[in-house]
């Protein structure tokens, strides 16, 4: 298994340790870390009938945008799991900021150790977070020991077109994903694409530019750590213009096979 430590490199697409602790202040600009609340809201209102009385699992849940909007706009519980204590932080301010409060709970940890004692939980969310508990096989196969008979997991990710050349060593094709979704007993029920539209690709440019004011405010503050830093701006630009180019943006819902 891989260390705490690595899962979150391979979660923000870096590959140094060193860039670790900088972490937070890099991406001080970011609520929204990947997975889009509208989306994750609106696939959950059409899939959990009487939400009210729903609890929802977010693990990896980042800075807590998709919790903190889930629960303000479903007035439903949510438990967000994230291993880095200042994105913890924001994410209990944005909960009382938001007035949900009462129906956030966040805790710093290791989802992979986590899961092992919450309980059962309506919907759990795996929002852009990877492969932490292995492929998706391994993920889904664990993760129903967790799920309600009726529950469904949302699982906001990337794929490769079938009959693409392109490869990455953390994606999988969308044959292979299906694949692993029906081995572990589950089927894909529904399915949202991120449009590729000008919209989204400036979305992007805007996240990268962001990115790139803050590794420069650090390579001015740490000059000797300055290729740490321009090293992993490289690897960012490098994985938007995979996102917009080679990789397919998703938001799946799967559920029990019958």
């Amino acid at each position: 298994m891989k260390t705490i430590e690595e899962s979150i490199l391979s979660t923000m697409d870096c590959t140094d340790y060193e860039i670790l602790p900088y972490l937070p202040y890099i991406l001080q600009d970011f609520w929204e870390m990947g997975s889009n609340p509208d989306t994750m809201v609106n696939l959950i209102k059409k899939h959990q009938t009487n939400t009210i009385n729903i609890k929802v699992l977010d693990l990896g849940c980042g800075k807590g945008a998709v919790s903190v909007n889930v629960a303000k706009q479903l007035h439903c519980e949510c438990y967000g799991i994230d291993a880095i204590p200042e994105f913890i932080n924001t994410c209990v301010s944005k909960a009382d900021e938001h007035g949900v409060a009462n129906l956030c709970t966040f805790d710093v940890g290791d989802i992979r150790e986590k899961v092992k004692s919450i309980g059962i939980f309506d919907v759990i969310i795996l929002g852009a977070i990877g492969q932490v508990f292995g492929n998706y096989f391994e993920t889904l196969t664990l993760l129903k020991n967790n799920l309600k008979e009726t529950g469904i997991i949302i699982i906001d990710d990337g794929y490769i077109e079938h009959g693409c050349a392109f490869k990455h060593i953390h994606i999988l094709s969308k044959t292979e994903l299906k694949n692993q979704i029906t081995d572990a007993g589950m089927q894909l029920i529904d399915e949202v694409v991120a449009s590729e539209d000008d919209s989204v690709a400036a979305t992007y440019d805007t996240e990268h530019a962001n990115l790139w004011k803050r590794c420069q405010e650090l390579s001015t503050k740490y000059p000797a750590k300055a290729e740490l830093f321009l090293n992993y701006i490289n690897q960012q630009r490098i994985e938007y213009d995979n996102l917009k180019n080679e990789i397919t943006c998703s938001t799946m819902v799967v559920k029990r096979s019958m």
